[in-house]
Formats: C-alpha cells, sequence, structure tokens
C-alpha cells in the first residue's frame, strides 16, 4: 500500500501539476486538505526570527499524516524558495493519532493540525526589506478507502521589523505548541530480545498520563500494528510490543504520546530495560480491582444511588426466607450492574482509542449531558414519589422472568446508569489506571467498580443475618419510598445549578422549564397507568423530544463567571508577570462538577484566617475555573501532567511552582507564608 502511494504522489508530481493554492490530485477540483501558510509575526527581526506553520484542515473523513506515517502513507514534503539571509528549520509535526484500518496502523490527523517550522532572519538584514517566502509541499490525504496526492504552492510577504507578535497570532500558535511533543531531557533505554522490543523510560510516578503510545520515527524500531503494552514501577514507565526488522543498534528517536495530542520527543539507546516482575500484570489487575471495589461501594451512599438500593432492600424483606429465589435475584441484579459498567467501560475505552477525547467526568463540561441527566433524575425522583410507575425499579415485574429474575437484572442495568452523575470522584483516578494499564486490566476496573456497587445487595442476600435485621414488610415501605424521593430531587436542583453555572440563568431556565414539562408529562402517564392503561411507548418519545428541543434551546455561550473575594481569573500572561515582579502566588483549579474542588474551597480556601494570611503576605490568589472546557486551562494542566481538577501551585518569590496536595487544610495554606 506504502509503495502504492509513493507511486501515486511521484507520478502526479512529474506531471507538472498547475500552481494552486492548494489543489487536489492531478490538479482536479478543491483539495480534501486545505493548506495554508501562516506566521506568527509578520515583521521578524534581524538577528532573530518568527514561527511559521502549515494549518492544514482536513474535510470530513480525510486524514493526513505525521512525518513517520506507520504502516501506511507519507508525511509532508516542502520545496522552499527562500530570499538571501533567511533559512528556515526543520518541520516539526504535532503528536499523531492512531488509525487502524485492515490490519495497518497508521499516523494520522484526522481533525485540524499544523506543522511548524522556526523561520531565521540575518542580523545583517536590514529593517523594512521584504522577505517573499515561497513553499511547494507536498502531502498526502486518505479516507479509510482511498488515497489522493495533493500539493500546494504556498506564500508569505513578510518585512524585516521589530518582532512584533498580534495576540490573536500569539494564542494561535500557542495553541498549535501546545500539541507538539516537548522534549523529555532524560535518556531512554531499549533492548530487543526475541522479537520484543522493550523501551524503558524516565518519567515520574507521580506524573499523569493517558492513552499512552509510542509512535517511533525510526522505520523499523517496531511492528505498528502490535498491541503496546505500558507498564509503570517508581520513576519508571516500560513499554513493550513486537520489534520491527531493521534497526542495528545505535540511538533511535520517539514520540511518547502521555495524553490527548500531549507527548514528548525521546532518545533512547540501547541499554539495560527492567524486567517487569512475574506476575505483575496479575498485580495491577489486582490493584485496579482493589480501588475500583472501594469506589463503587462509596457510590452506594451517593443520593442518586442510594435510594434505588433501598428500594432493594424493601423487595429483600417482602421476598420473605426464600433463600434460593433471595440469592438468585441478588446475582441477577449483581450481573446488570456489572455488565453494564462493563459496558460503559469497553464503550469509552473503545472511544478513546479511536481517537475521542471521552471521560466520565469531563462529560459533565457538556451542559446537554446535565439537562440530560437532570430530566433523568427527575423522572426517577417523581417515581419514588409515587406520580408513575416505572416497573424496573419497582422489582421488575413487567421484565420479570421467572422469579423476577429480569426484573432484578434491568433494575441492576439503571443503577449502573443513574450512578452516572456521581462517579466523577471516583472515576478520575480509575480512568487514569484504565487508560495505562493492558485491556484486561481496564476492563477489571469497570468490572471492579459494578462488584462494589452490587456488593451491599449481595451481602444481604448471602449473609441471612443482615437480612434478619431488615424491618418486616408492612405500610412503612410505601412511606419510605416516597421519602427516597428527597436525595433524588436535591441530586436533580445540584444538576439544575450546574447547568446555571455553565449557562446562566437562561440555561437554568430551560432545565427548570423542561423538568416541569417532563413532571406534566410523567404526571399523564401515571394518570394513564392507574386507569389500567399504557402510555409507556409515547411518554418515552415525547420525553426524548423534549430533551432534544431544551437541547437545542440552550445558550451557545458561558456566563461571564464572578471570581472568589480578592482572587484573579487565570490568565498566563499575568502569572509571568507577577512571578517576574517577586510576588507569592497561589493558583488553583477548580471546577463546579468537581465535589473535591468544592470541598477544598469551603474548608480551607474561602476561609477568613486563609484570606487574612494571604492580605498580610501580600499573597496574588489567581483561580482557572474549568466548570466549562477552557483550551488555555486544559494546556496549562497539560503542562503541569495533569489531565483534570483539582490542581493547587504555590510560587514562592523566585521559585518555582510547588504542587500542594489534593486535600487542603487552612493549616496547610497559612503554613505556605510563615
Amino acid at each position: 500500500m506504502r509503495i502504492f502511494q509513493v507511486i501515486m504522489m511521484t507520478l502526479a508530481l512529474l506531471a507538472g501539476l498547475p500552481a494552486a493554492q492548494a489543489q487536489g490530485a492531478f490538479g482536479g477540483g478543491p483539495a480534501q486538505i486545505a493548506a495554508q501558510l501562516d506566521s506568527e509575526s509578520d515583521s521578524p527581526a534581524p538577528g532573530g526570527g518568527t514561527t511559521i506553520a502549515f494549518a492544514m484542515t482536513p474535510a470530513a473523513g480525510w486524514h493526513g499524516y505525521w512525518e513517520n506515517p506507520g504502516d501506511a502513507g507519507l508525511g509532508m514534503t516542502v520545496d522552499w524558495t527562500l530570499p538571501k539571509g533567511v533559512t528556515v528549520g526543520p518541520l516539526r509535526y504535532p503528536v499523531p493519532e492512531t488509525l487502524l484500518i485492515s490490519g495497518l496502523m497508521n499516523h494520522v490527523y484526522e481533525g485540524p493540525y499544523a506543522v511548524l517550522a522556526d523561520l531565521k532572519v540575518a542580523a545583517d538584514i536590514a529593517p523594512g526589506t521584504r522577505l517573499p517566502v515561497r513553499a511547494k509541499a507536498q502531502w498526502l490525504a486518505c479516507t479509510d478507502k482511498v488515497c489522493v496526492p495533493e500539493s500546494g504552492d504556498l506564500a508569505l510577504d513578510l518585512v524585516a521589523g521589530d518582532g512584533m507578535v498580534a495576540a490573536a497570532a500569539r494564542a494561535r500558535f500557542d495553541g498549535w505548541r501546545m500539541h507538539l511533543p516537548r522534549p523529555l531531557g532524560s535518556q531512554a533505554t531499549y533492548a530487543i530480545k526475541d522479537g520484543r522490543l522493550r523501551l524503558s523510560v524516565p518519567f515520574p510516578a507521580d506524573a499523569q498520563a493517558s492513552e499512552v503510545h509510542l509512535f517511533p520515527l525510526v522505520e523499523g524500531l517496531a511492528r505498528y500494528a502490535a498491541p503496546q503494552t505500558v507498564t509503570r514501577k517508581d520513576n519508571q514507565m516500560v513499554i513493550e510490543t513486537d520489534a520491527g526488522e531493521g534497526v542495528k543498534g545505535g540511538a533511535v528517536q520517539a514520540v511518547l504520546r502521555t495524553g490527548d495530542h500531549v507527548g514528548f520527543l525521546l532518545t533512547a539507546r540501547p541499554g539495560a530495560v527492567a524486567q517487569a516482575p512475574s506476575g505483575g500484570q496479575a498485580w495491577a489487575i489486582l490493584a485496579a480491582l482493589g480501588g475500583a471495589l472501594l469506589g463503587g461501594l462509596l457510590l452506594n451512599i451517593m443520593p442518586c444511588v442510594f435510594p434505588i438500593l433501598g428500594l432493594k432492600a424493601m423487595k429483600l424483606a417482602k421476598a420473605g426466607g426464600d433463600e434460593r429465589v433471595v440469592r438468585r435475584e441478588a446475582l441477577a441484579y449483581a450481573a446488570g450492574v456489572i455488565l453494564t459498567c462493563l459496558a460503559l467501560g469497553g464503550l469509552l475505552l473503545a472511544l478513546r482509542a479511536a481517537g475521542g477525547a471521552v471521560g466520565w467526568a469531563f462529560q459533565l463540561q457538556d451542559p446537554r449531558i446535565i439537562l440530560a441527566l437532570l430530566l433523568l433524575v427527575t423522572a426517577i425522583a417523581f417515581n419514588l414519589a409515587g406520580l408513575f410507575e416505572l416497573r424496573a425499579l419497582g422489582g421488575g415485574d413487567g421484565l420479570a422472568g421467572k422469579a423476577g429474575l429480569s426484573g432484578a437484572f434491568w433494575t441492576g442495568a439503571l443503577v449502573a446508569f443513574v450512578a452516572t452523575p456521581c462517579t466523577g470522584p471516583f472515576m478520575a483516578a480509575a480512568m487514569g489506571a484504565a487508560l495505562l494499564l493492558p485491556l484486561a486490566a481496564a476492563l477489571a476496573i469497570f468490572a471492579g467498580l459494578g462488584l462494589g456497587l452490587a456488593l451491599p445487595f449481595l451481602l444481604l442476600a448471602y449473609v441471612p443475618a443482615l437480612r434478619q435485621r431488615l424491618p418486616r414488610p408492612g405500610a412503612w415501605m410505601g412511606r419510605f419510598q416516597q421519602i427516597l424521593a428527597i436525595p433524588m430531587f436535591l441530586t436533580a436542583l445540584g444538576l439544575a445549578w450546574l447547568l446555571g453555572q455553565q449557562r446562566g440563568v437562561p440555561g437554568m431556565t430551560i432545565g427548570l422549564g423542561a423538568a416541569l414539562l417532563l413532571a406534566l408529562l410523567l404526571w399523564w402517564l401515571g394518570a394513564r397507568q392507574h386507569g389500567g392503561k399504557g402510555g409507556g411507548l409515547v411518554a418515552a418519545i415525547a420525553a426524548l423530544a423534549l430533551l432534544a428541543g431544551a437541547g437545542a434551546a440552550l445558550p451557545a455561550s458561558a456566563p461571564a463567571r464572578q471570581e472568589s473575594v480578592g482572587a484573579v481569573a487565570f490568565d498566563v500572561a499575568k502569572l509571568d508577570g507577577l512571578r517576574a515582579a517577586n510576588k507569592p502566588v497561589f493558583l488553583y483549579f477548580t471546577a463546579d462538577w468537581c465535589l473535591t474542588c468544592k470541598a477544598n474551597e469551603a474548608a480551607a480556601i474561602d476561609r477568613a484566617e486563609t484570606r487574612a494570611a494571604f492580605d498580610r503576605a501580600g499573597v496574588t490568589v489567581m483561580v482557572g475555573d474549568w466548570t466549562s472546557a477552557d483550551p488555555a486551562i486544559t494546556r496549562f494542566l497539560e503542562s503541569q501532567g495533569r489531565s483534570g481538577v483539582p490542581l493547587y501551585l504555590w510560587y514562592a518569590p523566585g521559585k518555582e511552582a510547588r504542587t500542594l496536595p489534593q486535600l487542603l487544610t487552612p493549616a496547610t495554606l497559612t503554613g505556605l507564608v510563615r
């Protein structure tokens, strides 16, 4: 396939395509990957220079290639025509994505990307001199079925000057630079034995890494399509995969992806690579299971899960002493929980592997997701209050097969799904592990989460002494079910508040209005059910239409946010200015959907003693709010080796940042300025 693409591109170039800004194969029609040559400064200073970029925009369904394209494809080639005294450095590519097609691994870009280069201007160039820069670029554009060679005659007309950079250009190029691999600094080692490549990378144990993948810059180092196993121990990361053919030893370079379009450029030399301890993967799976099991257990006390667990406990009280029935339903319930968690986890891992930037905690940045969860929780709350009947919650009578097994299974599935808005604090750590461990260990995390979520009900079913402590069935059960509606209504109010934080009063109004209309719809359904009639399908279709309409009506942008008293909004330039002036700075990143963040603010940051100590010491408090997605905050977090919030940094005068613990106390903060 690679040979075919090379032949096609060569023939096209030899045919002498007509000059164009960017054109498709054989000069016909627009290019499938639009290209534009951009410059950070239009007036580079003599003796200095500027950064230039090939801004590439693939059409939907098309992709371009990294400098080492993998099993198929071609990277970009450029022929420069430069004025005297002007030179251009090598092309610098952003961290690529992986695309597996018919067993061939491609290193690609499926969305807009930019290839950068440094332009230097000789010191003897007089200010005001025109600097015409011309580039004849060739690249390959592909879908999963066809590839076409494309080219463009691109131009920049610069003038030697003062090197001034406009704010918009600075932000645009800073965004592109964030996706370039950063030099690792420390040297890696690799060894090839029995057809296997093992490469060890010095990487801090507390540094965050996800979507880890090794992209060799030299052909033949590794078999591109082979699975890569990543293990971490102490301050080392070891990547193991099938070795390629043709590497004769010596230093090799590669890019190590450690996040969504972020990573490091490393140099590796032949050397000793620590062997993974026997059973290391088994221990990793056990550790993942243990952590996820604890997280699942904690989920049972969350307000959006506990009411449903209470209903299942009442179902056990009704079951009496038939051990076989109780245990079979408990197993069916656990199967529903675990299989749903596995399905959600598998889907999440598949989307991440396909290049999607998705995560359970970060989905709460999308107001449409918040709206959907608001309506779901509202429906469950009104069901518990007795407004209408949802058989999956009431024990599954409508879905139940023999002994209610089907109903128990679907109740468990619903529990796992409803737990989604409550999993943020627990899934943050689990996601980090899932994206670093092999597939089996990653799925073990989600299975462990489901097992922990189902464990209280399993204990009640299999330990008769616990079940005997449950109160006897009676009229109290109906009242208890209605009481369980209260935490669900509180969860709905919390989601409505979060929607308001993301999209202001108009967004909250739309969310509450949609919840009110949903309540009227459920009241209609309940009235029909009490009369022995149906209507569930009609109500479900109407609810989906309501969700779609309300989602479309949400404001497109977030409102301006008011920061905490005495705090300033995060800004990289302002932070650099404060540090240059030797001012102490306390910088923290938060989000309204982050429970740990809110707890730290209430318990330590927004306290009178903390504010007084900071005021006496002249500390500037700077806050980065990540409730809604903010590219500037995302880039800064990635530069600190983090993929989420909270993050607390202390900048003492004249010193580098000190990372503070995840859980803060007033003593921790006041102790900084003593």
